[in-house]
């Protein structure tokens, strides 16, 4: 598989869709059986989230809705600026309810923990996380992540609504930099 180039910068294929495809299976698999009479909202983290849990929602066979929020946490950068931002927040009554928070990727906790206080603070009876990405590397918060699709390295990933500087979220391979085509790319030498 070749690579990409996005912004100025060389990725290489670390995930491929039908990788990720069989690892949202499993997961919806999971959730069927576990939620099967919860009727849960699930909550999904946008920008990112948008690919997965239109694949995931598709699998997902059990009474249940869903919503969206938007949050950002990066600044077109690489990594997170360690402050989350609503842009969009619930506007569903959760109250009682079972809440699944889709995110594309948890790495610090920042977001996901973000959400869930909002969550507990407007009567949630039972918040749940899905993510199609885990970095356990990146992790800093205590909140248990119940059903994730691929741990993935501490590195910066791009591809199935994982974005750089916007750019990228359309392909259906998820990406990782390549150091060495980079460093060849910023020397013009590729």
């Amino acid at each position: 598989m070749s690579n990409v180039i996005i912004s100025g910068h060389s990725f290489k294929v670390k995930i491929t869709s039908a990788e990720i495809q069989k690892a949202v299976s499993v997961i919806a698999k999971q959730i069927n059986a576990d939620l099967k009479h919860k009727n849960p909202l699930f909550l999904c983290v946008l920008n990112g989230s948008f690919m997965f849990v239109a694949d995931l929602m598709k699998k997902v066979t059990i009474e249940c809705t869903v919503s969206f929020i938007k949050l950002s946490s990066y600044e077109g950068g690489m990594t997170s600026s360690g402050t989350v931002k609503q842009l969009i927040g619930i506007n569903e009554d959760v109250k009682g309810r079972t809440v699944v928070i889709v995110e594309d990727i948890v790495d610090t906790g920042e977001t996901i923990e973000f959400v869930a206080n909002q969550l507990q603070d407007l009567g949630a009876a039972e918040i749940k996380i899905a993510s199609l990405l885990f970095k356990p590397e990146a992790y800093t918060k205590s909140m248990t992540i119940d059903y994730t699709a691929i741990v993935a390295p501490n590195d910066f990933l791009v591809g199935y609504g994982l974005d750089y500087k916007g750019h990228g979220r359309n392909l259906s391979d998820i990406y990782v930099l390549d150091y060495i085509e980079d460093e060849l790319l910023k020397r013009k030498l590729i």
